[in-house]
């Protein structure tokens, strides 16, 4: 029977892995494992993966395969996340090596799959198609000291048409109000000043569960009243399920940050109905409009993909014209990939890979001249910064964010870690911010 000491685990694709990813290494912890960061020397390997774009999905089954032959010792490998649930079985044909998969609804069944794994030795899998199990939040093994996710709805029920996202986390399941507040109460007491809300689509929040007579901002407003937590962000919003109502307590309250992350994903009616996001450009630009009205010092972010199957030179124009008016802060930018599974995957992916790849330049370089205007007004200004680490390449830096999310540098000592300063930003490099302390002394909040 293999002996478990020691665990490696690699996290692919966004803050919700991130966070399970946490959650299964408290798991670990608890049951007794050490973790490392030599995947040569674990005798557990987990491997969270990601299905949302081709390129995520192309490096995780590139990183197995190469596992496969390269393995010296008699080691446990997994795979977890999306991919598990997208491709279930199929991953044991193509990577025989693997020892169990395990869905992003089943993480709260890792110890009990590794026993069964331990115990005869087969090939097990867990890929439930609905989240249904509470987890064991309190006990997340977070690296970082100062920020936390928490999640508080699970799954998606939107379907737009590009997205795998419904078939591998299952339909929105949103937490118990309790269950979340009691989690940033500790969180708190434990020291983090910045708490990150994480769902599919945060905005659906409550509407699941009309018993807890709680929607996303009545969910704001309690957790804004919590002694400690400093900073409150969110992320990922449907503009269909933007109130009024959030906007208003994005203006009203002292720990939410005005950062609202808003994916257009394109900037024509014909392929927003194709890709069946629910809403016209007009919509969505009322929306914008109404939140810039409210909240006149918001900053936006978005996700936009190009090379959708029928798309126009004239409709990506749209999409261009669109990014070049709304001037987002933050652009996640990717050319269309057919993902299995999905209702496009039944049309032809008929833009040319070179077509997409030109048009997909034309908006990279559109959003850094805009994000390069952008740092420039910067210059000479003091922003309030909560100092996250020092600087990896320079430990006589600091790093913090804004709490619009801009990246800034800073001399300090990290003493002052976890604490909110005013830095005086007198250059950029790249995407960063450079400045220096103006005060000294922590902010302190009351």
């Amino acid at each position: 029977m293999r002996d478990l000491k020691t665990f490696f685990i690699k996290t692919y694709g966004c803050q919700m892995n991130e966070l399970d990813s946490e959650i299964m290494m408290g798991q670990l912890v608890s049951r007794g494992l050490s973790r490392i960061e030599d995947e040569n020397a674990a005798d557990l390997l987990i491997f969270n993966t990601c299905s949302i774009r081709d390129l995520a999905e192309r490096k995780a089954m590139g990183k197995l395969g190469r596992l496969g032959h390269s393995l010296q010792k008699n080691v446990v490998i997994g795979v977890t996340g999306c991919m598990a649930n997208a491709k279930k079985e199929t991953l044991f044909q193509k990577l025989p090596h693997l020892d169990f998969v395990l869905g992003t609804n089943n993480i709260h069944d890792l110890n009990t799959v590794l026993d069964e794994v331990l115990a005869s030795g087969k090939l097990t899998i867990r890929t439930d198609d609905q989240f249904s199990h509470e987890l064991d939040y309190i006990g997340a093994h977070r690296d970082d000291k100062v920020k936390a996710f928490v999640s508080i709805i699970r799954g998606c029920d939107k379907f737009c048409t590009y997205c795998v996202v419904p078939y591998t986390r299952g339909p929105e399941v949103s937490r118990e109000p309790d269950s979340i507040l009691e989690e940033c109460k500790q969180l708190a007491a434990q020291g983090y000043k910045e708490v990150t809300l994480l769902g599919q689509n945060v905005n659906s929040y409550g509407k699941d569960r009309p018993e807890f007579k709680t929607l996303f901002h009545d969910l704001l407003y309690r957790i804004d009243a919590i002694e400690g937590i400093e900073r409150v962000r969110f992320m990922t919003s449907h503009p269909v399920d933007i109130t009024r109502e959030l906007m208003e307590a994005i203006r009203d309250l002292k720990s939410l940050c005005e950062f609202v992350h808003f994916p257009l994903q394109a900037g024509s009616d014909r392929i927003l109905k194709k890709m069946h996001r629910i809403y016209t450009v007009d919509q969505y630009m009322e929306k914008v409009q109404m939140l810039r009205d409210l909240v006149p010092n918001v900053v936006l972010g978005t996700d936009i993909i190009v090379g959708f199957p029928t798309e126009t030179e004239e409709e990506f124009q749209q999409t261009y014209e669109w990014l070049k008016k709304i001037r987002y802060d933050t652009a996640f930018l990717f050319a269309y990939s057919p993902r299995k599974g999905t209702p496009a995957m039944r049309w032809k992916d008929d833009i040319p890979e070179e077509v997409k790849n030109d048009r997909l330049q034309r908006l990279l370089k559109l959003q850094e001249e805009i994000s390069a205007e952008q740092r420039q007004a910067f210059l000479g200004t003091t922003v309030e910064v909560l100092v996250e680490k020092q600087n990896f390449k320079n430990e006589a830096l600091l790093k913090g964010r804004t709490r619009c999310w801009k990246s800034v540098l800073f001399p300090g000592d990290p003493s002052i870690i976890g604490t909110l300063q005013k830095i005086k930003v007198h250059s950029y490099s790249h995407q960063t911010l450079l400045g220096e302390i103006e005060v000294r002394e922590a902010l302190k909040l009351i």
